[in-house]
């Protein structure tokens, strides 16, 4: 039997679990979203809270689904042939982009709570003031939103209708589309983390910051395939396709970025404290008081010193059951990276969480889980008629 033949013999789609995941999944978050929304509305505060919680959640759900768009233009981009039977649990996140355009539609009534430029608080100079006023800012997430959505809807349908036809064109024609599609996320992303979590404090800023966010898009990424990839198998799924030599590649890939996101909040701190100029080092002062310095300190160690440690041997990646412990502290820790960029905004003297964070965490999460899931259902977990795919299966690592 061949390797692709390998494939068609395991269990390879989500069928009825799908539908309970997804089905379930909506359940929980609308459950979750009820109880934060009663908990905001009956607490002193709790609409502002509210809306600082699920900007904070939003960001992460968000930098899951980019994280897995950049997986799937990377990989064309580089006709790379190791990351084909990774790449639908990808698409499945990438395609999540067009339900998230709608989750993130109530971060619209709160706009004049989260910002400073909205509500009349802050002095901008003319340009800043232009660039920030309501309407355009507005209008830019529109296109973000809408250039993510057709960007993810274009691989998405061509690698799904491969799997009927087998046209190996239609790789070419996502290998061609890749480029441009990458410069698009690139300027997209960007400006999205400025507009989303830079202006919350519209007095600073770092030109760095958009890097900043999309490390951790990749680490999301890189952790998010890995746990699927575990998840998959321990029931029953996906087992001969996924080798431990892919999970040793997911591996790599996480320590690197990783490393990468240590290194871009390093320099971000670095430039700026050492010029010690007032508009730029308020903002990391304010990290460091009330609290929020244990935070960071939980960042340093929790973000890139454990996990460095804990990755940096061959034995972890190699081991699923490790890197998928591993895959799961590194979303968590991204949660806290990405509370840790938002929350003093809502709450400078006081580091703590509440209940509604976590609910509409719990919430949003579980919303991307079932439109993840709505996405595949029915389909294979594996592109099963790539060209590249007998490659992929029978991959090893020198």
């Amino acid at each position: 039997m061949t390797q692709s033949g390998q494939v068609t013999a395991e269990n390879r789609v989500l069928g009825a679990l799908g539908e309970r995941l997804w089905r379930r999944a909506a359940l929980v978050g609308a459950v979750a979203l009820a109880a934060a929304v009663a908990l905001a509305a009956l607490t002193a505060g709790g609409w502002h809270r509210f809306f600082f919680a699920y900007l904070v959640g939003f960001a992460w759900v968000l930098s899951v689904a980019l994280g897995s768009l950049y997986f799937v233009l990377l990989h064309h981009l580089t006709n790379a042939g190791w990351s084909v039977v990774l790449r639908r649990i990808a698409e499945a996140f990438a395609g999540t982009l067009p339900f998230l355009a709608l989750a993130g539609l109530p971060l619209l009534a709160g706009i004049r709570e989260l910002y400073p430029w909205a509500n009349g608080t802050a002095h901008l100079e003319h340009g800043k003031a232009v660039w920030l006023s309501e309407p355009f800012v507005l209008a830019r997430w529109a296109m973000y939103l809408a250039v993510w959505a057709l960007v993810a809807r274009f691989f998405v349908r061509r690698s799904l209708a491969q799997d009927s036809s087998g046209d190996p064109a239609l790789s070419v024609r996502m290998r061609s589309a890749a480029a441009p599609a990458m410069l698009a996320f690139a300027a997209t992303v960007t400006f999205a983390a400025f507009d989303m979590l830079m202006s919350l404090d519209p007095s600073w800023t770092s030109t760095i910051f958009g890097v900043y966010y999309f490390a951790g898009c990749a680490v999301a990424v890189y952790a998010t395939l890995a746990l699927s990839a575990f998840l998959l198998q321990r029931g029953g799924m996906v087992r001969r396709s996924i080798t431990v030599e892919h999970y040793h590649d997911l591996g790599k890939l996480l320590f690197g970025f990783v490393v990468f996101w240590a290194y871009i909040a390093f320099s971000q701190l670095m430039l700026q404290w050492y010029a010690n100029m007032p508009e730029e080092t308020h903002w990391f002062a304010a990290r460091e008081n009330h609290g929020w310095g244990w935070v960071g300190l939980v960042l340093i160690f929790g973000h890139f010193l454990l996990p460095f440690v804990a990755l940096l041997s061959r034995a972890p990646k190699r081991r699923p059951r490790l890197l998928a412990a591993a895959a799961g502290w590194m979303l968590a820790m991204h949660l806290v990276d990405l509370y840790w960029l938002a929350m003093p905004a809502a709450s400078p003297t006081d580091a703590a969480p509440r209940l509604v964070d976590a609910l509409v965490f719990v919430a949003l999460a579980a919303f991307l889980v079932a439109a993840a899931a709505f996405t595949v259902r029915g389909r294979a977990l594996v592109p099963e008629r790539d060209p590249r795919l007998e490659e992929s299966l029978a991959f090893e690592n020198a």
